[in-house]
């Protein structure tokens, strides 16, 4: 029977699969194999370009055929590298034995014994994993991050001059402007972004134990440490960690982690202030032909994109929390457990990647109902009362906070007409009264 998605174990490549595709390019084992290839035969082809004696005589002609093996990797040659390593049970051994096939193939044989030279598969993985890694990051999540920020650029531009009641602690408290509100998430956003961007993509390439032992023994006059970072640093555009056990230390990777996990908390609290807003009604949400809203109760139109999205951040930093804490430890000069964890590498990008198309769908949805933001601010006079006690400290007024607060803090209802009525009351100018009076819950917004 064929695969279906509807028989996946994960979301990621069921439910979400629509939203998650691209990602498959990256992170799936198929993409593995392929990254892997690509490291090993980019290998290969700087040694031939070093002065070895072995490698001499290769054809650099040749280069453009060895190149397509992962320009041009198909679905069968993964499929292929899966058979040997079900008799080598070692994934990386298995590309090996794959190229190798391959030089057969093309008349290369007496160069073969220099493929995967001196190297240990943790020089293929530690290259291949960061490699599609920062792909990913560039090509899928910025994309989608980007025009985000985009939306909430033009809604904060839409909505700058709409006053509304902010709420501290829940309560009523000093009104602000909905486009600033939404200005507050970009400027987070962005600030998280530029340290993310900043992060350098770090890959390990030094032998076995990080030594370049087998290398140096080899060929002790070549400087293996200028080789390997000119191929790491400028050929796959990578950071060579200089001094490394068996494995990268990963202690960069771990900072990708906590900067992901950082932008997506703020995309957590931004979602969970535009679902509070829903609820409190200054929202309304657009409606769609034949969409159900709630099973049971028909006037509903629940705002389930922004909680898919929570949920869905949620799921991504308690990865991303897991791999920052454990990559980073390994047991003397490696053991495998980071390669265990690196395999579910995708999976918080795949769960961030729906969040974020789910905070965007939402947002697309949303119809402001200025009625219900003004409703709130004509009932909640009382909120001038920060103006008007400090305008009356500016004109030494005595206790001006003691005043407003028997003014503004009973049960009563506080309007217009309560606040004129009390600066008729007090022992100021004509012209600072007028002032005053002038303050409404729509016009105190501040800068």
């Amino acid at each position: 029977m064929a695969f279906s998605s509807l028989y996946a174990i994960s979301p990621v490549d069921g439910r979400y699969r629509h939203t998650t595709h691209e990602l498959a390019a990256y992170f799936s084992e198929a993409a593995l194999i392929e990254f892997r290839v690509m490291v090993e035969i980019e290998y290969f082809i700087a040694l031939c370009e070093l002065p070895l004696p072995q490698l001499s005589g290769f054809d650099k002609a040749r280069f453009t055929d060895l190149r397509r093996l992962y320009e041009r990797f198909h679905e069968d040659d993964a499929e292929r590298i899966k058979e040997i390593e079900q008799v080598t049970n070692h994934d990386v051994k298995a590309v090996e034995y794959f190229i190798r096939d391959k030089f057969d193939e093309m008349g290369l044989s007496s160069f073969k014994e220099f493929i995967h030279f001196g190297l240990t598969s943790q020089d293929i993985n530690n290259t291949a994993i960061p490699h599609s890694f920062k792909l990913s990051i560039e090509k899928t999540y910025l994309p989608a991050l980007n025009s985000l920020l985009e939306q909430l650029k033009k809604l904060a531009a839409e909505w700058k001059n709409v006053a509304m009641l902010a709420h501290t602690h829940g309560q009523p408290a000093s009104p602000t402007r909905l486009g600033k509100e939404v200005t507050v998430f970009i400027d987070r956003i962005e600030a998280q972004l530029k340290l993310l961007q900043h992060i350098p993509h770090s890959a390990k390439f030094g032998g076995a134990t990080g030594n370049f032992n087998a290398h140096y023994c080899a060929y002790p006059e070549i400087d293996w440490r200028i080789f390997a970072n000119d191929f790491v640093n400028n050929r796959l555009k990578l950071n060579r960690s200089q001094y490394t056990t068996q494995v990268e230390h990963y202690d960069n990777f771990a900072a990708h982690c906590d900067a992901l996990k950082r932008i997506n908390t703020i995309l957590i609290d931004l979602d969970r202030d535009f679902w509070t807003y829903i609820s409190m009604g200054y929202f309304k949400q657009k409606i769609k032909a034949g969409e159900v809203g709630s099973s049971a109760m028909p006037h509903k139109v629940n705002p389930i994109d922004f909680e898919n999205s929570e949920g869905n951040l949620g799921i991504a930093n308690a990865l991303f929390e897991h791999f920052a804490a454990k990559l980073p430890v390994s047991r003397l000069q490696r053991d495998l457990t980071d390669s265990t964890v690196l395999r579910n590498i995708g999976v918080p990008v795949a769960h961030t990647l729906i969040a974020i198309k789910s905070t965007a769908k939402g947002l697309r949805k949303l119809l402001l109902h200025e009625a219900a933001i003004r409703h709130d601010l004509e009932n909640n006079w009382a909120v001038a009362a920060e103006a008007i006690q400090t305008i009356l400290r500016r004109e030494s007024y005595p206790n001006p906070y003691d005043a407003l607060k028997e003014l503004t803090r009973t049960n009563s209802q506080v309007d217009a007409n309560t606040i004129a009525d009390f600066v008729e009351t007090l022992a100021i100018s004509e012209a600072v009264k007028t002032e005053i009076k002038q303050i409404t819950p729509w016009n105190y917004t501040g800068i």
